[in-house]
């Protein structure tokens, strides 16, 4: 016995390890190496690199779609995940299906369709050309591209989550005379709220990153649509390594916040839920669910 609790522990000490090694070799060593680089020149080159004013209009355009991206996805996947999870209605597996298609289709050619959409030789262009209006190779092209590879992050951390906690809660709610409104304040809300802060940082990540489906509708026009990833290209294929780096590192910063709930170790709803019930049935410790 005491022979197979020691090979045990090795077995789990050698997994941990290599999970530490694999963190280490494909996230902790690319941080270093962009901040490194980054900072190769001293920081006094690290801050006139991201004072520059193409690194600056970058910045400012890349807050500018993830502000107008985020609240329009946690919108759509707050709606999108009461609507699967509380109610039954036609056509409820083909939004389903649809909320995972940005997962199955290239951002690149997503992008493609915008400018096949709405570019100058594309479906609508010649009637957003008479109307003096421009999608493509503007900022609106950069929000809706955005607004697609980012929609189903916030959707897809809910769903599961409310399916899980039922609709008893609300029901109980219902018949006690709560308008819908009050129901989704007091009662889904404070359910969900871990998992939503969690989806929309994933959303956000996800929009101050994107790549493919910027660069395609973008035009690279330096100063007016080059987002900071778009940025980082260019001073890269300019041989520019400090600046290109440079503004790198503030992609780079995103992780530590993205992983905020982790981090925080804060436990689901249902996590509290289970743990409570278990407390209270007096259930032996080896069943209890864990926090």
């Amino acid at each position: 016995m005491a022979s197979d609790s020691s090979s045990g522990r090795v077995r789990r000490f050698a997994l941990i390890a290599v999970a530490f090694l694999y963190l280490a070799i494909f996230l902790v060593v690319p941080l270093i190496a962009v901040f490194s680089e980054a900072l190769a020149k001293g920081l006094e080159a690290y801050r006139d690199a991201l004072a520059q004013p193409d690194a600056l209009a970058a910045v400012k355009l890349t807050l500018l779609v993830a502000a107008i991206a985020v609240p329009l996805n946690t919108a759509f996947g707050l709606a999108a995940a009461w609507a699967i999870t509380k109610f039954e209605f036609a056509g409820k597996s083909l939004l389903t299906t649809l909320i995972d298609l940005p997962f199955s289709v290239s951002p690149v050619i997503s992008g493609m369709v915008y400018v096949l959409l709405f570019g100058a030789q594309g479906l609508f262009g010649p009637f957003l050309a008479a109307h003096g209006l421009k999608i493509v190779f503007a900022v609106p092209g950069l929000v809706l591209a955005t607004v697609f590879v980012t929609f189903p992050f916030v959707a897809r951390q809910l769903i599961p989550l409310m399916q899980q906690q039922g609709t008893v809660e609300e029901e109980a709610a219902l018949v006690l005379g709560a308008s819908g409104w009050r129901i989704f304040r007091k009662i889904t809300l404070p359910n969900i709220r871990w998992g939503l802060l969690y989806g929309v940082l994933l959303c956000n990540a996800r929009a101050m990153g994107e790549f493919g489906a910027v660069s395609v509708v973008s035009g690279h026009i330096r100063g007016l649509t080059t987002t900071l990833p778009l940025h980082v290209e260019v001073l890269y294929n300019d041989y520019d390594f400090v600046c290109a780096f440079a503004a790198a590192s503030l992609l780079a910063k995103e992780l530590p916040i993205t992983r905020l709930r982790e981090l925080r170790g804060e436990p689901s709803s249902i996590d509290r839920r289970a743990w409570s019930r278990c407390i209270g049935r007096r259930r032996q410790a080896s069943r209890c669910p864990r926090a």
